[in-house]
């Protein structure tokens, strides 16, 4: 398919966190991105879908080290691809991406995923897109009950809302200028990610009170949250419940190398 040249700009966050990543080290790989899963590297798998995607005009892969990236033989496609740039990250995520978006060569919109992402899909990437709305950020979502329905029992950071519980799909739309205001707040408390209560508190005590009593769906609650950042913020429910499954541990890259493989 041939790309929307004013299409989407897409960023893959493919850098470290500080100290050891348990999966690289379990394959004693320097880099997650470059773990194989089911015959491809993560990150070729993401890189690929995104590719595939027509709505996507670039792709622009953010890492500490890129040149660790561009040097691996599986990678060299998306080297010659001129579509996808290799762009060295900053110390944090957030912060990179706000550097990207403030960035006039870059600017609005984006989406922003992670190398890790590896059941991403052309079709779910066309999904979001749909869905993403007017919203200055928009959040891809699985529910708990459709994860599970597709891939079985799963321990995940899973934030319980009035009317159900949902899990992060590493997919992000940012498009009005108010996204910045939610980057510069992510990027002080992103820290606090792994942590439902203690990233609730930033947002105040009546609203902390009312995600943890259930008062508030999933939507009045990104909307409250946005409000609180000076940005409208909105959910996408994605349909595809594999999209809950990510590699940040040892089993999750056994899960993910299942489910592939089942999807063949």
């Amino acid at each position: 398919m041939t790309p929307d040249p004013h299409g989407w700009t897409a960023l893959v966050l493919a850098g470290q966190r500080p100290g050891v990543d348990p999966v690289a080290a379990h394959f004693g790989l320097d880099a997650k991105a470059l773990v194989p899963v089911a015959g491809e590297l993560m990150l070729g798998r993401v890189l690929m879908a995104l590719a595939d995607t027509p709505q996507v005009a670039r792709i622009i892969v953010l890492a500490q080290n890129t040149l660790r990236l561009r040097a691996h033989p599986d990678l060299a496609w998306a080297v010659e691809e001129p579509r996808i740039t290799f762009q060295v990250s900053g110390p944090t995520i957030s912060g990179s991406v706000l550097a990207a978006v403030n960035d006039p060569a870059i600017g609005l919109p984006v989406l922003v995923t992670t190398a890790d992402n590896v059941m991403l899909t052309p079709a779910t990437l066309a999904e979001f897109i749909a869905g993403a709305g007017a919203s200055d950020v928009s959040v891809a979502m699985v529910e708990r009950a459709r994860l599970e329905a597709a891939v079985g029992p799963n321990r995940r950071t899973w934030l319980a809302f009035k009317g159900g519980a949902y899990t992060g799909a590493n997919l992000f739309a940012l498009t009005g200028p108010a996204a910045r205001n939610a980057l510069a707040f992510w990027e002080r408390v992103e820290q606090d990610r792994k942590s439902v209560l203690r990233l609730a508190s930033h947002f105040g005590p009546v609203l902390m009170a009312k995600l943890l009593l259930r008062r508030m769906t999933v939507h009045q609650a990104l909307a409250a949250a946005g409000a609180k950042l000076g940005a409208s913020a909105a959910p996408v429910l994605l349909s595809d419940g594999r999209m809950g499954v990510d590699v940040d541990k040892v089993e999750d890259h056994a899960l993910a190398e299942r489910l592939l493989a089942e999807r063949g």
